[in-house]
Order: C-alpha cells, then structure tokens, then sequence
C-alpha cells in the first residue's frame, strides 16, 4: 500500500489570525488557570500567618503587605520568571489577580523595592571593617529582615514534616555554589569570574532546602562553614529521630568535624570529604597491594578503596580518631597518558567518618549518593527557578532572592509531594508548567461566585479538581509557629 496522503500541509501558512479587542469586549481569560494552586498551597501550610509574625519592614507598602510580596514572588518564579521585569507580564494577567483574590498582581517597582528591604548596608560595612590585614574576604551577617525571611522556611518544613510523620531520617547535604553576575559590586570567584558562592543545606529524604548562608563570591567555600551546617539541623523538627550528613571538602575543618563528633549534637553518621594532602597521600601509596578492594569497574579506570590510620595534623590529641576511607582510581592502560602526552597516573581520595560499623563500599556510595541530589537542588533553582539570575548589586536584596528561589522550591516539593499525582512527583519546574499551571480558563462570576471554567479535557490530565481539594487540605492540629 501506498503512503497515504496526510490532508495538513505543513508548508502552508497557519489557519488562524490573531486579532486585538478592546479589554471590555474580551473575555476574562487566562492561560495560567493552574498557577493558583501554587498559591492555595501555599496558604493550606500556613505561610502568610508565618510571614505576618516574623516580618515587618520599615516601608510597609498600603496595598500589598509581606505576605502577599512573598507570595507573589514565588508565583513569579514558578510562572518563570526569573526578573523583576517579569512582574509585569503576571501584573497584566487580571483573572488571575481574581482568582488569587488581588486586585492586581504587584509591579516590578514594587518588588524591587519589596527586595531592597532585605539590604542593610550596615551589615556590609560591619564586614569590610573587620578585615584582617591578611584576609581577603568576611562573611556578612544577615540583616534583621533577611533573618526573619529564614523562618518562614522553617515553618515550612516543619509544616511539610508534620505531613509526612513516618519520616524520622534526616540526611542533610551541605554545597556551595556559584552564581555568575556582571554587576561591579559582584566579587571575583575561585573559577576566574565574579559573582556570589551561597551555601544550602537540603533535606534528602524530604526534598527540602532547610537552611541557607547567601556569600560574596570571594568568600572560600570552606570559610566558616559550621554556621550554616548548625542551622541546617536547628531547622528540623522535633520528630526527626536520626541526623545524619555528607559533605564535600569544603567541610574538613576541624571545628565541622568536632561538633559532628560531638555526642551531644546526636549525629548517627556523618560523611565529610577529606582534603587529599602529601601526607596521606603517602600513606596510600605505602598500603600494600593486597588492603585495596575493588570498589567498581568503569569504562577507562577501575576504583579501590582501603582505610588507613589517619590523623590530620590539626586535630586535637584529646579528641577520639576519625574513621578514614581511601580510594584508588587506576587508569587503563591506554588511559595512562593524556592528549599533551603527560602521565596521569593514579588518582587517590578520602572521606571521613565516625561509622565504625557499616562497610566502607557502602559508606561510599552513601556518601556519592550527594551529587544526584544536592547537586541538583542548585540545577534547578538556578536554571529553573531564577536564582541564577540575580536582581541587582545590593548585597542583602540579592540574598532575598536567592532565599525567595528556594522557598519557591520548597513550595513545588510540597505541592508535588502532598497534592500532585504520582506521575509528575518527580516532575521539574518546567514540566509543572506544561502539564500544570499553563491551563487556559475563563473567569466568570454567577450567583456571588468566581468559577475558571477550564476545559474537561484540560482538567482530566492533572485531575485538576481533586489536586485543588488536596491543597485546601489542613492538619487538625494548629500550625506550628516559626522559629526565632
């Protein structure tokens, strides 16, 4: 049989024109009817109440108070916005301010001035004159405002948790990251251009930002790192019953690997990276052939690991020795030489630990197990929910922003965790957006009633009326208040 003649030409023009109303003839229409339940989830876990506890600006804004800029902003970022000039776009979109009970969307002035609320420049010069003559770059403290915007965080996941009360792990991973800016004020990074280098702390089996440190990007990653780390725990809630936690190197100082050893501060089972220096390089070289076991075949190279006794020269004598795992990377033969003709050779790593019973292959891939997870936290915030593009050169307005992404996170974790069927859990922002919140409706009012009448076809593919009934839903119980 021939092939059959399909009767669209898709070398013809398209069969439609477009054609502009005045605003009074068109029909209340928009093609964001399912960014609403962003909104209602938001609301179903209490977050506007947090907001009105802990933030209090000093401009405050007649029309929109805290809780609704906080709750605009993450409906930007989750729309896909990802500058303040994207305000505008959702500002146009009158059914939706209808349906989220506005009468307008906020302007991008009114965010950037919202933003800028976040900044003291105190805090600023509080850091630059606390230099040393030998240091390069101070951490800056947080303003008052950006403090409070961390608890609302807080309240979040403890909300969330409170949902989920068969999770009583908690497996926190700790990484820095970096985020380009062209602006001026933006300091030059260990990569050799200028930005920030913020630090966040992630709730592995919750899928939760739990806490956050926004950086110059001068700022070592391994500079102070415990703060952010104590903040990550304090923000769990009580119900978590075994804490645990993997880093990179950036975390092997002395005063992390103290406090994780520490009895007091209940961390069953801690893996840090270790800083790979001549010394303990030299004691993997000594180990003899027969302490190394194969780890795993890979495509050029195979890996062993062994232990070594180890103590860095740094850590305190009263203090008990930390478990040390080594591993091996043999190259294949043909992978001996690089391109320019140099050796490679072998290479040698390290990790730290205070689990003394669980197998060091295991300890291993639960340790690797952090770059599917963490590392793609900040995939997604920076590339889909804004954070790597940053609003401006004020130092404490960006940090809102970077803590605005990852509430917006946290937010579509919650929706998809506790609203959203199973097929889409696994869902990025950017499939939400197709599959969820880019849904055209009609906004009409009958008897004292907004309905968006979305087509049938449309609401069977999210079951959209089932998923709203689940967002409206609330624990019994009060809700926690924030912390601080």
């Amino acid at each position: 049989m021939g092939r059959r003649k399909s009767k669209l030409l898709l070398d013809a023009p398209l069969p439609f024109a477009y054609e502009v109303v005045p605003d009074q003839k068109a029909a209340l229409f928009t093609p964001r009817a399912g960014l609403p339940l962003v909104a209602e989830q938001m609301r179903s876990l209490g977050i506007a109440g947090a907001v009105r506890v802990a933030l209090h600006l000093r401009r405050h804004n007649a029309t929109y108070n805290e809780a609704m800029m906080i709750e605009s902003g993450v409906l930007l970022i989750a729309a896909g916005g990802d500058r303040m000039e994207d305000m505008n776009v959702l500002r146009q979109d009158e059914a939706l301010a209808q349906m989220l009970g506005y009468p307008a969307l906020p302007s991008a002035d009114t965010l950037r001035n919202f933003l800028l609320e976040f900044h003291d420049e105190a805090c600023v010069a509080r850091a630059q004159a606390a230099l040393a003559p030998d240091e390069k770059a101070r951490l800056i403290e947080e303003s008052e405002a950006l403090a409070a915007f961390a608890t609302v965080q807080t309240h979040l996941v403890h909300e969330v948790a409170a949902r989920a009360p068969k999770v009583t792990v908690a497996t926190l991973e700790a990484d820095a990251t970096i985020i380009e800016s062209t602006k001026d004020e933006a300091r030059p990074h260990y990569k050799g251009g200028r930005g920030y280098q913020p630090v966040a702390v992630y709730w592995n089996e919750m899928d939760l930002v739990v806490a956050d440190e926004f950086r110059e990007g001068n700022v070592p990653a391994g500079k102070a790192t415990l703060d952010a780390v104590r903040r990550g725990f304090d923000a769990l809630p009580a119900s978590v019953a075994t804490r645990r936690f993997r880093g990179d190197s950036a975390f092997y100082n002395t005063e992390t690997l103290r406090w994780m050893m520490d009895s007091r501060n209940r961390i069953e089972r801690f893996t840090i990276s270790a800083d790979m220096v001549a010394e303990l390089r030299a004691l993997c070289v000594a180990l003899p052939e027969a302490s190394w076991k194969l780890l795993e075949e890979r495509k050029h190279e195979r890996v062993y690991w062994s232990e070594v006794d180890y103590v860095t020269g740094n850590w305190p004598r009263d203090a008990k020795p930390l478990r040390t795992i080594v591993l091996r990377f043999d190259p294949d033969q043909r992978e001996l030489f690089a391109a320019d003709g140099s050796e490679r050779g072998m290479r040698y790593l390290s990790i730290v630990t205070n689990d003394e019973a669980t197998a060091g292959d295991a300890l291993i891939r639960w340790h690797w197990a952090k770059a599917g997870s963490i590392e793609k936290v900040h995939d997604v915030t920076k590339n889909d929910l804004a954070a790597g593009t940053l609003p401006c050169a004020e130092f404490g307005a960006n940090a809102a922003w970077y803590r605005l992404s990852l509430l917006t996170y946290n937010v579509l974790s919650a929706l998809k965790t506790l609203s959203l069927p199973p097929t889409l859990h696994d869902a990025r922002p950017k499939r939400l957006r197709l599959w969820v919140f880019s849904i055209g409706a009609e906004l009409i009012s009958h008897a004292r009633r907004l309905y968006a009448r979305v087509s049938e076809s449309m609401a069977l593919v999210i079951d959209l009326m089932s998923v709203w009934s689940r967002t409206r839903h609330r624990l019994d119980a009060a809700p926690i208040a924030p912390s601080g």
